[in-house]
């Protein structure tokens, strides 16, 4: 970090708890802070985001030096769809509290997560950071993806305005432990092994939604946790970067059930229910700029990163998300 020897920085991670801030926490736990480095990790109880004057007692309270922005309204596609205004207000709330406390408090640098599902609807493949604000978002998300996006068209207003260091990264489908791992409202990943946990324990069939045909890029959540301290350090530019495995990563839905079935050693019969719908084919993004910067970072792949998620739950079915 940019620091002065000797002077020490506090980072603090909003949405500490969650899937990415839990990463972050067990990557600095296990690879070290550096010297004169303090983490904190915010949950909800420590205060309401999108309250200004609660976000400032936060500020005043444990007075951070860097920030990494990851609490936000989120929700599966039918919440979405039913709650576009709370979704909008809310984020928006939540980013203009933060980035403004950050002006105020002249934090030294502020990373903001955003996600693949903000960028148009209509677009060509694979998607890079340019194409953000090409065209409208898809409708079912256009509440949160509107908010999403601001963060991005902020984060160079107050480089242009005020010379603040802030940036925003767009991670791919990220799994691993401490996800959500709800059957109905989970991600592709965590609802997979989930199912396949319960058909294991009841001796039933794995059945997986839709055909198994679509194609996803997958990032194991330590690998995300590892790229996103590396931006707060690292990547000085308020244009976001998109931290993905690459292009030729890409697994479809079936390959990663079958992870999981050989992960999870189920042996009993799979089944994939061509009944249910498969959503959109692919949504493959671009890891160009991040290869420049860092050709020869090797992430966890596939088969790993699933193992080492299917351990997680299994360990710790009695007490995670579910």
């Amino acid at each position: 970090m940019s620091s002065d020897e000797g002077e020490e920085s506090v980072v603090m991670v909003t949405g500490g708890s969650g899937l990415v801030g839990s990463g972050i926490r067990m990557y600095i736990e296990q690879s070290g802070a550096k010297k004169n480095e303090k983490w904190i990790y915010l949950s909800s109880k420590e205060g309401d985001l999108r309250d200004r004057k609660e976000t400032e007692a936060i500020f005043e309270k444990f007075k951070p030096t860097h920030v990494i922005h990851l609490a936000a309204k989120v929700g599966g596609l039918f919440a979405n769809m039913a709650q576009k205004v709370e979704f909008f207000r809310e984020n928006i709330l939540i980013s203009d509290n933060i980035m403004e406390c950050c002006r105020i408090y002249k934090i030294k640098k502020l990373v903001s997560m955003l996600s693949t599902c903000i960028f148009p609807d209509k677009t060509s493949y694979p998607i890079d950071e340019t194409m953000l604000h090409d065209g409208p978002p898809h409708p079912s998300n256009e509440g949160y993806a509107y908010a999403k996006r601001l963060i991005d068209t902020m984060n160079r207003a107050y480089a242009e305005q005020y010379n603040c260091n802030f940036t925003s990264i767009i991670p791919t489908n990220i799994f691993g432990p401490h996800d959500n791992f709800s059957i109905q409202n989970g991600h592709v990943i965590p609802g997979l092994i989930h199912k396949c946990y319960l058909a294991k324990k009841n001796n039933t069939p794995f059945t997986i939604w839709g055909s198994g045909t679509p194609l996803r890029q997958f990032i194991y959540s330590l690998d995300l946790a590892e790229l996103s301290v590396w931006v707060m350090r690292e990547y000085h530019s308020p244009e976001p970067i998109t931290l993905s495995v690459d292009e030729k990563a890409e697994v479809s839905i079936k390959d990663v059930a079958l992870s999981v079935v050989k992960a999870m050693k189920f042996e009993g019969e799979v089944i994939f229910d061509t009944t249910k719908a498969d959503g959109q084919f692919k949504k493959t993004a671009c890891n160009k700029k991040l290869r420049k910067l860092r050709p020869d970072y090797k992430f966890v792949s596939i088969d790993e990163g699933v193992q080492k998620s299917v351990d997680w739950f299994v360990e710790n079915y009695e007490t995670l998300r579910k």
